[in-house]
């Protein structure tokens, strides 16, 4: 897909995310900033581009994909806000922003994420609403087991209870999975289970999922170090100043990236085999060639 056919992809799903959250007039005024100024910065758009464009592939109609794209986004942004409060990682800055329970405190945070969520799950039923009962049920067991205690749940109190004893590399790996790949696995592997993917293309899809999540959390930890406030648009050292999980601190700058190295060129693998299996997902390949552009700059400021 060229650059031009990207940006109004991009654009297209902005609009949606940013027209789907229902505001009434007479919305609480703290509540109401929280949610606009969310609103008003919706990150890359990543996992929102990639579930649209899975749906498309297994021939889901546009308002459809649109609607699960968008979930997958509301899920995601929840779990940003979150993320941040005091008795998280007690974050300043967020996609280059004040963090919003700075701007209008902690407690209209939360009642933003939940409206997120809330309304996440209501376009996820009407993104499936349209397809088999066994087909609906397989996606809503999904979701519930990738964001509930069994998921993402699991992984960001993993993260923040994680005793001295624990750091090894193989617990950042089962937390990176938790935490991390959760959010990746329904942006590629949900669409697929609604459209009627075979078992075999969710098996490929999903270890794709889980490679890319432990790719982008190494990417993250890498930055979390090399990164400023102003280059990262979000609070640099955090891991290091609140001792959590950091692989990139845990092993070392070298091996982290040789480990994501490794990731990527398993993933390379994984994603020809699924162009053999569906032609139509060979877009898959321009997601990764992003993860090793981000890699060699990160490389270069190692």
């Amino acid at each position: 897909m060229n650059s031009e056919v990207n940006m109004s992809l991009h654009e297209r799903l902005r609009a949606v995310f940013q027209e789907q959250l229902p505001r009434p007039h007479d919305l609480e005024p703290h509540l109401a900033g929280a949610v606009e100024e969310t609103l008003r910065h919706p990150g890359n758009m990543i996992r929102a581009e990639l579930a649209f464009r899975l749906g498309r592939s297994y021939d889901l109609p546009d308002a459809s994909s649109e609607f699960l794209a968008v979930a997958i986004e509301y899920f995601h942004t929840a779990s940003l806000i979150f993320d941040d409060l005091p008795c998280m990682d007690d974050a300043l800055l967020r996609r280059g922003s004040e963090c919003v329970h700075r701007v209008y405190g902690e407690g209209a945070a939360i009642l933003s994420a939940l409206a997120f969520i809330n309304r996440a799950y209501g376009l996820l039923w009407k993104s499936v609403a349209d397809a088999p009962a066994e087909v609906r049920n397989a996606a809503l067991e999904y979701v519930e087991q990738h964001l509930g205690v069994a998921g993402l749940l699991n992984g960001q109190s993993q993260d923040l209870y994680l005793e001295d004893h624990g750091r090894h590399a193989h617990v950042y790996r089962q937390i990176a999975i938790g935490k991390t790949a959760s959010l990746i696995r329904l942006a590629l592997v949900l669409p697929a289970i609604v459209g009627g993917a075979s078992r075999r293309e969710i098996c490929l899809l999903e270890r794709l999922s889980v490679a890319w999540g432990l790719c982008y959390q190494i990417l993250d930890d890498l930055k979390d170090i090399l990164h400023t406030n102003e280059e990262g648009g979000k609070t640099a050292a955090r891991d290091a100043e609140r001792k959590r999980p950091n692989l990139a601190i845990a092993i070392g700058m070298d091996a982290s990236v040789r480990r994501a190295q490794r990731l990527i060129r398993m993933s390379g693998r994984v994603i020809a085999t699924l162009s053999e299996q569906r032609s139509r997902l060979a877009f898959l390949a321009d997601t990764l060639e992003r993860f090793h552009g981000e890699m060699q700059a990160l490389t270069c400021a190692a």
